[in-house]
């Protein structure tokens, strides 16, 4: 209870200041007197309308929101958050940006820069954006959002000490101890883990997630054959068929145990549950290529590489699987379009130059900016539809 009680204290004389400062400011200052009960009121809406995914509804009630107030920098911060959600990450950095011009202190504002640059696997940089924003806004979610940024710069101890911050005042907060128990296991303290999964569990008896995380790690120290039968009998549960973090954790077990094409079947089985996670399309396409189906391969990781271009062994695989079939050339469009979506992404370069004198081309007219048509492959300028149709 001292412990409680001490942090409690600790966190308050930390962040009264802030708080009293943030409430003013938002309440009060400049044209942002509309955040009061009717925006609350929306923006709540909004956040609603963002997780259950309905992002065309969303974009469309905050842009009549800027028709009818083009200044309301809250309604661009969400707007800029909505686009990061959508893959669209040029746009809203673009928007986040825009409003730190005019207040480089703007916490909501910071908090999407810090996404931004979490996205495109810059952590230092997000963890920057982060500490900036809680010095205005001492909410929790930037302590959060802080946490997960240290754990991408490998800082993990730090990161559980940012999350104890909170802990120790609200033992029960279900993302912070969701986030600890990632860590935990990033630092391969798995029964520290698994204690921590139970707790959520009690908390969130139905998270799926959780469930799987609580059978992986009980499973760690049974017989192979054991875990399959049993993983197997799980997923064929009425209650666990259309559960697609099972179907991923059985298609992970299968692919240790070299069975690959079983592993690919519950690979896409999973995917088809749950069509945004990038893990299920990247392991699909890896299985594809050990089987050595190239094209099948190349489907899934091309569409998972232009939404993730920093993942080196997705790229690795893509260049592998194109030169098995004696097709760089596509290759070559599809680094070239990846990197006009990512611009940021100038470690692609070097790749591209290579592949560029494989094929005897000239350089581009702009060191960082390859142009369309330069390939020999059919196709160019359809080829991000063909690869993600």
């Amino acid at each position: 209870m001292g412990n409680v009680l001490a942090g409690l204290l600790i966190y308050l004389r930390k962040y009264s200041k802030n708080i009293k400062i943030f409430l003013i400011s938002s309440f009060f200052g400049g044209r942002q007197v509309a955040m009061g009960e009717k925006y609350v009121t929306k923006e709540n809406r909004l956040r609603a309308l963002k997780k259950s995914g309905k992002f065309e509804e969303a974009e469309k009630e905050i842009q009549e929101g800027l028709r009818q107030n083009p200044e309301h920098t809250l309604l661009k911060t969400s707007l800029a958050d909505l686009y990061l959600r959508q893959g669209r990450l040029i746009e809203g950095r673009i928007l986040a940006e825009e409003v730190l011009a005019n207040d480089p202190q703007h916490p909501q504002a910071l908090a999407v820069l810090g996404d931004f640059f979490l996205m495109e696997h810059s952590p230092r940089q997000a963890w920057e954006c982060y500490r900036q924003a809680s010095f205005r806004d001492p909410r929790p979610y930037l302590i959060l959002k802080a946490a997960r940024a240290l754990k991408g710069m490998g800082n993990f101890a730090e990161a559980l000490q940012e999350l104890e911050k909170v802990l120790v005042v609200q033992r029960e907060n279900f993302p912070f101890l969701k986030e600890k128990a990632l860590i935990l296991n990033r630092m391969k303290k798995f029964d520290q883990a698994l204690d921590c999964y139970e707790k959520i569990k009690e908390l969130r008896p139905d998270d799926r997630f959780v469930q799987k995380e609580i059978m992986r790690l009980r499973a760690r120290t049974r017989p192979q054959p054991q875990v399959l039968k049993e993983l197997e009998a799980v997923a064929s549960m009425d209650s666990k068929k259309d559960d697609p973090q099972i179907h991923g954790l059985l298609a992970q077990k299968l692919k240790d145990a070299g069975m690959i094409r079983e592993a690919v079947a519950e690979y896409v089985a999973a995917s088809a549950l749950e069509p945004g996670n990038l893990f299920f399309l990247k392991q699909q396409g890896f299985c594809h290529y050990r089987l050595k189906d190239y094209t099948q391969a190349i489907h899934c990781l091309a569409e998972a590489f232009h939404r993730d271009p920093q993942d080196i062994a997705v790229r690795k695989t893509l260049e592998k699987s194109f030169e098995a079939q004696g097709n760089l050339a596509e290759f070559l469009n599809l680094l070239e379009e990846t990197f006009r979506q990512h611009p940021r992404s100038k470690f692609l370069l070097g790749t591209i130059k290579k592949i560029r004198r494989n094929l005897k081309l000239a350089p581009p007219p702009h060191p960082t900016l390859p142009p369309w048509g330069e390939g020999k492959g059919e196709g160019n300028k359809n080829v991000r539809r063909k690869f993600s149709d």
